[in-house]
């Protein structure tokens, strides 16, 4: 069985998409209606714009969603028996499944990275790597920042979490972590602690605009980060989008069941190689490729 998986932020590089829009009809025309609908043209930071440029939240998204949602549309032989995104990832998996329409899917997108970008502002706060510790240890200690939110937010894989919180938070987590034994507690380049109860602000503002987006039934399953199981009901897929920005991205549960349900081949859609790696690490035999 084939599953398609789809990156979320941090995959986004200078001159993303360029190549697809020179050289297919269809995807500059889609291109085109979504410098539309944004009001402002992404496509031209995408394939001019420097690396500040697209590392914008309110740019990076949407960039990243329309670079997997294109080529997922103009892509010959695409026909997936299950599909899963990381985080922002979901939502162009919802559009690859045919539950979003393709223009709801990027305003919803927008919605949610400007929706982010103020939640950022209004608690300054960020996100670290924790590299070499079991699960349960970064867990236990992320629980132990008394007056502090530090969360787990990012099951990457086995031995990679990524952890979410105030900023003084994660600084304390960090060294912590290092004191049990982790590898590497690196903070990241981010503009906030994503995937954290800090999040809130964000969601109700994302519940709202989902409530007023209409959803199709799926062509076929979504793993969702959330409840990392096959799910196909309607009403669940939009409960669990709006949990996932204040609740973490469990990938690698979401990796394992889909390699459970039948899944050999995983084939990454969107920019970079992210995934794959990933994948590799929490299934070995899988077969994984870019489309």
């Amino acid at each position: 069985m084939k599953a398609y998986v789809f990156p979320g932020q941090g995959a986004q590089f200078p001159g993303m998409g360029k190549d697809l829009y020179e050289s297919n009809e269809e995807a500059k025309a889609l291109f085109e209606k979504a410098n539309e609908i944004l009001g402002f043209r992404i496509s031209d930071i995408m394939f001019e714009g420097t690396d500040e440029e697209l590392k914008q939240t309110k740019v990076t998204q949407p960039a990243i969603f329309l670079h997997s949602v294109i080529l997922a549309k103009t892509s010959a032989d695409f026909n997936p028996d299950m599909v899963a995104g990381h985080s922002l990832g979901e939502f162009s998996a919802l559009v690859a499944n045919g539950v979003l329409a393709f223009e709801d899917g990027l305003k919803l997108v927008y919605q949610r990275a400007l929706a982010m970008q103020e939640a950022c502002e209004i608690n300054p706060s960020g996100m670290a790597a924790i590299l070499g510790l079991e699960d349960a240890k970064v867990e236990e200690i992320c629980a132990s920042m008394e007056g502090e939110t530090v969360v787990a937010a990012n099951y990457n894989c086995p031995g990679q979490l990524v952890i979410s919180g105030s900023n003084k938070g994660i600084e304390l987590a960090c060294d912590a972590m290092k004191a049990a034994g982790a590898k590497r507690a690196l903070p990241l380049p981010v503009g906030g602690a994503f995937h954290s109860p800090l999040m809130e602000p964000a969601r109700e503002k994302l519940e709202k605009a989902i409530a007023a987006t209409t959803f199709h039934e799926p062509s076929c399953p979504v793993y969702q980060n959330v409840s990392t199981t096959a799910v196909t009901d309607v009403q669940e897929i939009k409960n669990n989008l709006i949990a996932q920005l204040t609740a973490p991205v469990k990938w690698t549960q979401s990796v394992q069941n889909m390699v459970a349900d039948g899944a050999i081949e995983f084939i990454e859609c969107g920019p970079g190689k992210v995934l794959q790696g990933l994948v590799k690490k929490i299934h070995k035999e899988a077969e994984v490729r870019s489309v």
